[in-house]
């Protein structure tokens, strides 16, 4: 069997009928098994049990006091028999004209996941509130800015993907509320992902399950997954670093102006010590996978981090002299300027003085005929931003 399907269902009656019509439109002449997995509590399993007792492709699996839209991918990937595994809502806003394009994607390119995107050109939020369109997108930047493998996507956040099984077997996913596709991001065994456009709808019947406990559990799942990745996990060790880094050079500011010195030239002096400080703790403790393996080794990294952190920190001395003279305290003044240069520190020293070997998942974009590929996992451009 070449495709399984898993439709996590939870109150979604009336939609069982024209969702199954439109998978078997679409997946025409094609072998594939239908896995719903349903939570529900107003028939929905009476309505897909009916269905398999003429269809035997179309399984269900009907759980009693579980529920969970993520945790119950992952019970319907548990039973997948397919070598590719796709998964799509119940609610008939994932189209399910799209499978084909997700499976030749997948075929196209060698790639081990393929991602119905509403980000990429010829996508579209179709179906959201301005404030459902401001919560999704916030979402999505919080993710691709703590979890590296998210940004091998432009949309870590749809519901609508196929993947190979073979990436998935064996690997233990752990998620929390309803955002699987990230789990299997970050912990699958995933070297390439291409993309897919496609518009998202309006709901065929019921109504949205997204609540607060939903949001809630959005950032608790994300707490657990910035700790798999060495690379996420770089970022809170960067930041730990950064932290220690900001009370020596606060500290010098301090002690330097309260010995009468100019506050301007404090400023420069505490860069100058924290940013060797920060150096030091980096390469020991942020990129210790990457450590410099000579002195001359050291004395090169060293040399290129001060290369970034010159052009951070002019633009840290230039903000402490303004907002100071503009009027605020000095130290506020500072702490401003040190967060503007803790961004395009770690930006710039992950990619060129620490640089990496090789991406994490190569990326491609499937747009029908047309098709891009890219070695990187650099950021895509999402439409309308």
């Amino acid at each position: 069997m070449r495709l399984s399907i898993v439709v996590p269902t939870y109150n979604e009656r009336q939609n069982i009928r024209p969702l199954i019509e439109r998978i078997g439109g679409a997946l025409e002449g094609m072998p594939y098994e239908l896995i719903f997995v349903d939570d529900s509590t107003d028939g929905t399993d009476t309505v897909v049990a009916e269905y398999g007792k003429r269809a035997p492709r179309i399984r269900l699996v009907h759980r009693q006091g579980v529920r969970g839209l993520a945790t119950a991918v992952v019970e319907g990937i548990r039973r997948a028999k397919g070598e590719v595994v796709s998964v799509l809502d119940g609610d008939l806003q994932h189209p399910p004209e799209v499978l084909p394009l997700l499976l030749e994607a997948l075929e196209r390119t060698g790639s081990d996941i393929a991602v119905a995107s509403r980000n990429i050109h010829g996508g579209s939020y179709e179906a959201f509130t301005f404030m459902r369109r401001v919560a999704s997108r916030s979402a999505t930047l919080l993710a691709r800015a703590l979890l590296s493998r998210a940004r091998a996507v432009s949309d870590p956040m749809s519901g609508f993907f196929a993947v190979r099984r073979e990436a998935i077997e064996r690997v233990v996913l752990r998620p929390r509320g309803y955002k699987i596709l990230l789990e299997i991001l970050v912990r699958g065994r995933l070297g390439r992902a291409v993309e897919v456009p496609y518009r998202f709808r309006s709901r065929g019947g019921g109504r949205s399950k997204l609540a607060a406990r939903q949001q809630w559990e959005f950032l608790l799942h994300l707490v657990d997954l910035v700790t798999v990745q060495p690379d996420d996990l770089r970022l809170v060790r960067y930041c730990l670093v950064g932290a220690s880094g900001a009370l020596v050079n606060m500290a010098v500011v301090w002690a330097l102006v309260a010995h009468r010195s100019y506050y301007l030239h404090a400023g420069i002096v505490a860069v100058v010590t924290a940013t060797t400080w920060n150096f030091l703790l980096n390469d020991m403790f942020t990129w210790r996978d990457r450590r410099s393996p000579s002195l001359r080794a050291k004395a090169l990294r060293y040399v290129q981090y001060w290369t970034v952190t010159g052009v951070t920190s002019t633009g840290q001395i230039v903000l402490l002299f303004l907002l100071t003279t503009a009027g605020l305290p000095y130290l506020i003044s500072n702490a401003v300027g040190i967060g503007f240069a803790a961004v395009g520190n770690f930006w710039c020293n992950a990619r060129w003085t620490w640089r990496p070997s090789r991406p994490a998942i190569a990326r491609a974009i499937y747009e029908g005929l047309r098709l891009d590929t890219s070695a990187s996992i650099a950021p895509a451009k999402v439409s309308g931003d």
